[in-house]
């Protein structure tokens, strides 16, 4: 299986927050609604610049896929009424 580089993620534990969950290295979740990051691996101290300086671009990336996919839905939602 060909697992997808960001998933949506919600629990009704914490009803106010959103989670993008990057399943590419770094993998790492973050909280939309905190901006809190959590990665889900130890990252290497040889790797950590190279991590740094992608930060940036695949917090915007998963900023974005948010976007497409709430557009998605509002579209899905208004095609079904």
């Amino acid at each position: 299986m060909e697992l997808p580089k960001f998933v949506l993620a919600d629990n009704t534990d914490n009803p106010d927050d959103i989670f993008i969950i990057h399943l590419e290295f770094p993998r790492f979740i973050i909280n939309l609604n905190t901006d809190e990051i959590e990665f889900l691996e130890s990252i290497e101290e040889s790797e950590e610049s190279e991590v740094e300086s992608e930060m940036e671009t695949l917090i915007v990336q998963a900023g974005k896929f948010y976007e497409r996919e709430m557009e998605r839905y509002v579209e899905d939602e208004d095609l079904e009424d």
